[in-house]
């Protein structure tokens, strides 16, 4: 439209929001669609936590809360940092927003001017580049690979600074490759950052819970580049409480106070409800999410096992999250009647079309040649769903 600004017009829609559209108008024909595409548990959130807000609801707890959250809300995510993550993150340090999403756009539109360059190790988060976007910096990609397990070393990240660096960007464990970086990768990478102290770090931590190697580690615990990262966190994935809409950071306290500054401008604080329900998830003891992390890890090497039947792709070993991310450039120039496979988007067009299976193609993630499953759904459905992408590759020639 040519009413609309450059800015709306410069942003591309998330592919995996477009992709769960497709799914449900295609559901609504008629036709079953097993939707691989969207990050959602598919668990309830703990009745513990429900409670809780019903209880708020009934007790009037309905008005304006301060822009980063109710004062004792702040003080339960600082004891949760320590408790799980040990970091030392003060009440004043938390800000509480309309989910981690709107925790990073905080960050990014208070720290980036335009022009500054923003690193961001690919496949990412489809939001980080346009977050960059708004806030007019200039993404700089650094690929990976499956064979490096989808993680940029040390000497890379090194490699890429310049005098315009002003912030990177990444995630662990990650989301789409379900890669988690171990301590000591962190290490090497707080090594190279503590060289650099106008360079800052958005570390997104909201898989936290969903890890499969044991104890999640904080890029943040290394005291030395401690007031250059922002950690993201939230309770959509750990606590299946995707609709409740909280994400929360931890930050150098004139961070958060800009962050703080930056959302009473666009939403002020998040649904006081909401914000009484994350209160009770950040007393829950993480031992009471393994149940749920089991569940996702028989998932995962399920659909590791079905994908290995499938001639042509690769995968590696995810650690973390619930997503797989396959290397499929091998279906590459295959197809079907007159439909060619170009890329992993026209893969993908034609697994919903022929499978009846969402799935999100890599281009989304900056990894061309690369496909996404979501495995956050029942067993019996990702068994049925890996049969149904078989059948429909095999047909490819």
């Amino acid at each position: 439209m040519k009413y609309l600004s450059n800015r709306i017009n410069s942003l591309s829609e998330s592919q995996t929001i477009a992709m769960a559209r497709k799914s449900r108008e295609l559901n609504a024909k008629g036709i079953d669609i097993i939707s691989l595409s969207l990050g959602e548990p598919d668990f309830f959130t703990p009745d513990s936590v429900k409670k809780v807000a019903i209880d708020a609801i009934e007790n009037n707890f309905s008005f304006y809360t301060h822009v980063s959250g109710y004062l004792e809300l702040r003080e339960s995510i600082s004891k949760k940092f320590k408790r799980d993550n040990n970091l030392n993150y003060t009440a004043e340090q938390i800000v509480v927003s309309t989910g981690a999403k709107q925790s990073i756009a905080n960050a990014v539109l208070s720290l980036v001017n335009p022009g500054e360059e923003v690193i961001v190790p690919a496949p990412y988060w489809v939001s980080y580049l346009e977050l960059i976007k708004l806030a007019e910096g200039k993404a700089v990609i650094l690929p990976t690979t499956i064979e490096t397990d989808f993680k940029i070393s040390a000497e890379e990240l090194k490699k890429a600074i310049t005098e315009k660096t002003k912030l990177i960007m990444f995630s662990t464990p990650c989301n789409p490759t379900g890669s988690v970086y171990t301590k000591a990768e962190l290490k090497a990478i707080a090594e190279v950052l503590k060289q650099h102290e106008g360079v800052f770090v958005i570390c997104d931590e909201i898989y936290e819970h969903i890890n499969f190697i044991g104890k999640h580690e904080s890029l943040a615990q290394f005291e030395e580049i401690y007031n250059q990262v922002i950690t993201i966190n939230g309770v959509s994935k750990g606590f299946a409480m995707t609709g409740w809409r909280v994400g929360y950071m931890g930050a150098p306290l004139w961070i958060a106070k800009a962050c703080d500054k930056m959302q009473g401008q666009f939403t002020s604080a998040t649904c006081s409800i909401a914000q009484k329900a994350t209160h009770a998830a950040m007393e829950i003891d993480p031992l009471e999410l393994v149940e749920m992390n089991e569940a996702f890890q028989k998932r995962r090497d399920l659909v590791l096992k079905m994908l290995k039947e499938i001639k042509g792709i690769k995968t590696n070993l995810p650690q973390g999250a619930f997503y797989v991310f396959p290397e499929v450039s091998y279906y590459f120039g295959m197809k079907l009647g007159d439909r060619i496979i170009n890329n992993s988007d026209d893969l993908c067009m034609y697994l919903i079309d022929e499978a009846h299976v969402a799935l999100v193609p890599g281009e989304a993630f900056g990894a061309p040649g690369y496909i996404r499953i979501s495995y956050a759904t029942s067993e019996e459905r990702l068994s049925e769903a890996m049969q149904r992408i078989k059948k429909a590759l095999d047909k490819l020639n």
